[in-house]
């Protein structure tokens, strides 16, 4: 193990003489409490390096011990379920998996594994067998059934492996012989460098969609599983309300949810919630498909740069497992601004507003380790960056977002105008956009053509018309905005009949589909059938509308209807499985609408 005394150091970076060889990326113990570090930079016989812990009280003089590998955490089933900080270190004092022996409200220094759990073990090999890196050599009965792995890189014959029973998660269950004669010992997690991406066989063309149980994402802004997608918006727009949500209701099969440089009452809350909820998937509770990484804003900001990494190696760890997986990031912004605070102290030449030249890069990086996979196992998984961003005054031109756009293909801009509206979720439809939308057209289209056909519905209208009725629906808005600042000049009466209805039905939209009640147990979260009838349903209205308009009738009058109230609030009012309900909220838009425009049209005048 290499030595070195500390020279100098300024908060989270200190300087030190090196007495062994240190390599760029090593991870050090500095001080008397083994304070956690990682060396940035090596000139001559001096290093540089950034301590993920507070350094107060450190001093010229004191010791510097190299670990000989690089930053790395320890990946296995005991994750599931844990709170951790931003170095993987256990929080909390239950019998998940966290630290049961905290005493004390603040986190000890220097670096702690979490206490060894039991898991029941079933091997899956024999004794001579051939096991390739990746390969699953026993299963393991925690939360959910989860693979033993061969760590990527490691590949021989096994020599013994322990039989079916309960286990600590860190005794030796293989013992494998690589080719060279050496025997490694197998337990059910294994470490990983954190700045290392996991590997896989291969990367995989993703066709299926992250359905979130939000409207106005699964249907207009929809990502792909495996995909990445970025939620900006400034202070007080909604962007850990809708993380939460997310969390509550997506499809992944793991959730990761990390609190980067978050406020403590926030994360306080958070946790409290999550605690309770209840899967509704499996019934049982959500906590078990869960890992929380909480690094929270009163917590040393070098942290943060480490708790990003950590978070998205334990989404690889359970993509390697073939689940999919989301992790959740609020927010990118306060993890730049710790690349920012550590790069000040290196003395690095800053680019724009203050951050580090390098800020795109390692956006990239965090970014580019989103992908659906085949596993070197040969399972099918994937990893979801979903990336929450807090601008500056709600400035999407400043450098975090303006970098995030070019890597992620999802952008769910918040605006401050709708959440001061009470408008949920407060997701701009023009600022927003989706390149996975073409992607997952044909997964949309058949759940569309296994839906019954409404009965006003054209031949045209039914079956695969998923693409035709998103791009009319985000055409609808676009004109409603333009029509919105004529109408700011000329007044909304002197618009013509057809331009007042366009209004008029950008309004249901908004408040038929965009809007979306987190306090109705119906409309809380919205499954893609009733999505695909609901749209079905605004389609039918748009065509009805339109026509009884043609007809003679005047936008008011359409208005005026009692049927606009119950589709206004069909999203509350109609539970999920139940076709029926908007096959009649159909039937009754037709005999209104029709019967409306039959009679304006016999006094209307001749166009």
């Amino acid at each position: 193990m290499s030595r070195a005394t500390i020279t100098s150091i300024s908060g989270p970076v200190l300087h030190a003489r090196c007495a062994g060889a240190f390599a760029v990326g090593e991870a050090l113990f500095v001080g008397a409490a083994g304070l956690l570090g990682e060396v940035v930079r090596l000139h001559d016989d001096f290093l540089v390096a950034q301590v993920y812990e507070d350094t107060t009280g450190l001093k010229p003089g004191d010791g510097v011990d190299g670990s000989g590998a690089p930053l790395s955490v320890r990946l296995g089933p005991a994750l599931l379920g844990g709170i951790f900080d931003g170095l993987l270190r256990p929080l909390g004092g239950d019998d998940s998996g966290a630290d049961a022996g905290l005493a004390s409200p603040f986190i000890a220094p220097g670096q702690r594994a979490a206490p060894a759990r039991r898991f029941a073990f079933t091997p899956a090999v024999a004794a001579g067998q051939r096991l390739a890196g990746g390969a699953a050599f026993g299963f393991v009965a925690a939360a959910r059934r989860l693979c033993c792995l061969v760590p990527p890189g490691l590949a021989g014959e096994v020599v013994d492996i322990a039989a079916a029973g309960d286990y600590p998660d860190d005794a030796p269950l293989c013992r494998l012989r690589d080719a060279g004669g050496t025997v490694h010992a197998l337990a059910m997690g294994q470490q990983w460098p954190v700045r290392q991406p996991r590997p896989v066989a291969r990367r995989l063309p993703t066709d299926a969609p992250l359905l979130t149980g939000q409207r106005v994402l699964d249907t207009l802004f929809p990502v792909a599983l495996g995909g990445k997608a970025a939620i900006p918006g400034g202070f007080g727009t909604g962007k850990t309300v809708l993380l939460e949500a997310l969390v509550k209701a997506c499809s992944a099969d793991i959730i990761v949810y990390l609190g980067c440089g978050e406020r403590g009452n926030e994360m306080a809350g958070a946790l409290e919630e999550m605690a309770a909820l209840v899967d509704p998937k499996s019934g049982r509770p959500m906590a078990e498909r869960t890992v929380i990484v909480a690094n929270t804003s009163n917590m040393p900001v070098a942290a943060r740069e480490a708790s990003i990494y950590c978070a998205v190696t334990i989404a690889e760890y359970f993509r390697d497992q073939g689940l999919d997986v989301a992790l959740m990031a609020d927010s990118t912004s306060r993890w730049a601004e710790a690349l920012r605070e550590v790069s000040g102290r290196l003395g690095e030449l800053p680019g724009e507003g203050g951050y580090p030249a390098y800020l795109g890069s390692r956006l990239a990086e965090f970014y580019e380790r989103a992908a659906k996979v085949e596993t070197l196992a040969g399972e099918t998984g994937s990893v979801t960056l979903l990336g929450a961003i807090s601008p500056q005054a709600g400035d999407f031109s400043e450098p975090v977002t303006a970098h995030t756009t070019r890597y992620v293909r999802s952008f769910w801009a918040l605006d401050a105008k709708r959440a001061q509206a009470r408008f949920y979720p407060a997701i701009h439809p023009l600022q927003s956009y989706s390149e996975d939308a073409l992607a997952v057209a044909g997964w949309w289209g058949e759940v569309h053509a296994a839906l019954p056909a409404l009965a006003v519905e054209t031949t045209e209208a039914a079956g695969n018309d998923w693409e035709r009725l998103r791009r009319r629906v985000l055409s609808l808005l676009d004109e409603e905005a333009r029509l919105e600042r004529m109408a700011r000049i000329v007044g909304k009466d002197a618009l013509q009949p057809r331009q007042r209805l366009t209004l008029l039905c950008a309004e249901v939209v908004g408040e038929a589909f965009l809007r979306q009640s987190a306090f109705s147990e119906n409309d809380r979260v919205c499954g893609p059938q009733r999505q695909a009838l609901m749209l079905r349903t605004l389609g039918a209205f748009l065509d009805l509308a339109e026509a009884a308009v043609a007809r003679g009738a005047t936008p008011e009058a359409i208005a005026a209807l009692p049927v606009l109230r119950r589709l206004q609030r069909m999203g509350e009012d109609i539970r999920e499985g139940d076709p029926a309900a908007f096959a009649a909220l159909a039937a009754a838009l037709q005999a209104q609408l029709g019967g409306l425009a039959a009679t304006e049209g016999e006094h209307a005048p001749a166009p």
